[in-house]
């Protein structure tokens, strides 16, 4: 058998063990020591389960994670999701559809400084649900653009996920950051108009909120000057080159950590808590990050991707049409599996492919994010559906469904756009 086959059977085998549920990073790590022990030894193949860990474990590039989830976690604790909200409430809340639209930009505010989609969905899920539903919003809209909004969370700088594909593809995660924050906010207004749309149509969907006076909107920017100030500290900070990456991830978190103290909002409990969840965040991500670096070292010895790049380069077809092949499986990977594991498992694959047909990294890495948002929230599961059923469990999946597909569209537009116009991702990493 060939080792191009053996990698096949491999990749099979893998999916078998997902299919029963054994967790991601664990499949990997014994479908490449195994496949490892195929095509050398035993006693190389536990070579490399030996030292991959340690390995790993102990990069420095790698720490930029635990970090960026710890800011996440004392801004969560800070209250400053709760204070966006609030302040865009005010402005935005009498027009139609306003707080929908508050919900949005609340979504993309918090997302630049948590990371994490999922956490994005779940917090404003708890903030901004109960409140469109207090205005008699219709349970689609307000489901959809919570469930929408989350999906920021990995594309709006900083984001983790951004940093892992940096790490898996050696590609600059500053260049990346900066990369995203653009299309970051297209989406965003898209998302925005997206409702806006929708409410002109049908006004019942969203109904205008009561008046404020101009007092109470000035008042109301005092909560959110701490996500600005600390968004700026990271990102102008990576933008100007005085912080790396890791550099910029410690200072958020101890900004962050500020923050929180200074609205008096730490507690022993709630900084223990960050403390956990952090650890067990990076825990999981660490796992099948040591997984997937067994498995790559074993898919590296078959040949399989760089067979797969050539074949794949060499079809007849034009190199956007094999990008749409590759983008579809993103997303329908992106339907049942976590965002992060779909790209460890898969780059490893795929990203010969990427480099065969000259497409640009950072470029790719924009649109391979938000194709994974996409997926975040597409049926039949969809993950950011799920944790904001956690948040609202008394509103039915299926009206949650329902009212994502005018946000999937939008998506798919700035995926359109982004190739049409790839400078639209490449303008801020090109003068950094």
């Amino acid at each position: 058998m060939s080792s191009e086959w053996i990698g096949i059977l491999g990749i099979l085998l893998l999916f078998v063990f997902l299919a029963l549920k054994m967790y991601i990073g664990i499949a990997m790590a014994l479908v490449g020591f195994l496949g490892l022990c195929v095509i050398q030894d035993t006693r190389s193949a536990l070579y490399i389960l030996s030292i991959t860990p340690l390995a790993e474990s102990k990069s420095y590039t790698l720490s930029v994670i635990p970090l960026f989830i710890l800011m996440g976690q004392f801004a969560f604790v800070s209250g400053v999701s709760e204070d966006i909200y609030k302040a865009l409430h005010a402005w935005l809340g009498r027009c139609r559809g306003g707080l929908a639209m508050a919900t949005i930009m609340a979504c993309g505010g918090f997302a630049a400084v948590c990371g994490s989609s999922l956490a994005t969905g779940a917090t404003m899920g708890m903030v901004a649900i109960p409140e469109m539903n207090k205005y008699r919003y219709d349970q689609r809209l307000s489901t959809g653009c919570v469930a929408a909004g989350g999906t920021l969370g990995i594309l709006i700088p900083p984001s983790i996920g951004f940093v892992l594909y940096g790490i898996l593809v050696e590609a600059s995660i500053g260049k990346l950051f900066m990369a995203g924050l653009l299309p970051g906010l297209l989406l965003s207004a898209l998302f925005v108009l997206t409702i806006h749309v929708q409410c002109r149509i049908k006004p019942a969907l969203g109904p205008c909120g009561p008046r404020t006076s101009w007092t109470v909107k000035l008042r109301s920017l005092k909560g959110a000057w701490g996500m600005i100030l600390l968004f700026v500290l990271v990102m102008g900070g990576i933008y100007y080159g005085i912080f790396t990456p890791t550099e910029a991830a410690g200072m958020g978190a101890f900004g962050s950590l500020l923050l929180a103290l200074s609205r008096k909002r730490v507690t022993w409990g709630n900084l223990l808590w960050s403390l956990q969840e952090t650890g067990a965040t990076t825990a999981m991500i660490f796992l099948i990050i040591i997984g997937a670096n067994i498995f790559s070292a074993f898919l590296g010895l078959t040949g399989l991707p760089m067979w797969l790049a050539d074949t794949m380069a060499a079809l007849p077809f034009p190199r956007y049409a094999v990008l749409a092949v590759m983008l579809t499986i993103f997303l329908a990977l992106g339907c049942v599996m976590d965002c992060y594991a779909i790209m460890i498992l898969v780059l490893p694959i795929l990203f010969p492919v990427v480099q065969a047909l000259q497409f640009d990294p950072i470029w790719f890495g924009v649109i391979m994010v938000i194709v994974l948002e996409a997926g975040l929230i597409t049926p039949p599961i969809g993950l950011n559906v799920f944790v904001l059923k956690a948040a609202a469990p008394n509103i039915p999946l299926s009206t949650v469904f329902r009212g994502i597909w005018p946000f999937l569209i939008a998506m798919l537009a700035v995926i359109v756009l982004l190739t049409i116009f790839p400078q639209i991702a490449l303008f801020i990493p090109a003068h950094m």
